[in-house]
């Protein structure tokens, strides 16, 4: 019975994270030693988890690993630490700033009415929800949806960077001004100055683009948008 619960427990995990199927049969499950996602990540950081099944509990560890988080003031009003979801092999990773209202009360990133701009954009792109990996800078909402504080982004940062590493993507959008400052670098930065370029995260090409909710209100720059996502698409055709 203990068996069965432990089986139950798991499966439960996976769906909250947004998983929608397990790479291995349950028999195979039994028979699979548990995860260390320390020791996934160190083992040799020139290697990438290559394996379906290793990163889907690399992801698992990262999340337990995060736990019932209190590394920043954001933890005080939060309904729901929003992790991340999507394919763990994806090609192609989609990183914003922060949940909004939906997501936190949800768990799960871009379900809003932004949610809907994004997901209509990844279908125009050729791909499904469930064929990328979407995930945010940080995992719970800023009150009043005010952009996250520096305190809260370095407090957050480390996780996002781990995602990253699990699933070792072709290429991310970086969706904002926030996103694209926490994987440039660089301060102050203006999205519409700098969208539209490449630039590099650890090796990883990155497309700065425009938030959807900006999108939801100056809908004339939808096609810059749509611009930066033909070039993704040419990057992810080019391996």
């Amino acid at each position: 019975m203990k068996e069965l619960a432990d089986i139950k427990d798991v499966l439960e995990f996976y769906q909250m994270l947004g998983f929608e199927k397990l790479p291995i049969e349950l028999k195979d499950f039994r028979k699979t030693d548990k995860i260390n996602i320390k020791t996934v990540l160190t083992s040799n950081e020139n290697t990438p988890i290559k394996n379906y099944y290793l990163k889907e509990e690399a992801l698992i560890e990262l999340r337990k690993e995060i736990g019932d988080c209190k590394r920043c003031k954001l933890s005080k009003k939060r309904l729901n630490i929003v992790f991340g979801e999507g394919n763990p092999e994806a090609k192609l990773m989609f990183i914003g700033e922060a949940p909004g209202r939906e997501e936190d009360e949800q768990g799960r990133p871009f379900v809003g009415e932004a949610g809907m701009v994004l997901t209509r954009l990844i279908e125009k792109m050729g791909f499904k929800r469930t064929d990328v990996y979407i995930a945010n800078i940080v995992k719970c909402r800023p009150p009043m949806n005010r952009d996250p504080e520096p305190d809260e982004i370095e407090a957050c940062k480390v996780f996002v960077e781990k995602q990253i590493e699990i699933i070792n993507p072709r290429v991310i959008m970086s969706l904002g001004r926030i996103s694209t400052m926490t994987l440039s670098g660089i301060n102050k930065l203006k999205i519409t100055a700098i969208r539209g370029k490449f630039f590099y995260f650890k090796d990883i090409p990155v497309m700065p683009t425009f938030h959807p909710a900006y999108l939801m209100r100056n809908p004339k720059d939808k096609w810059l948008t749509w611009n930066d996502a033909q070039k993704v698409l040419n990057k992810l055709a080019e391996k």
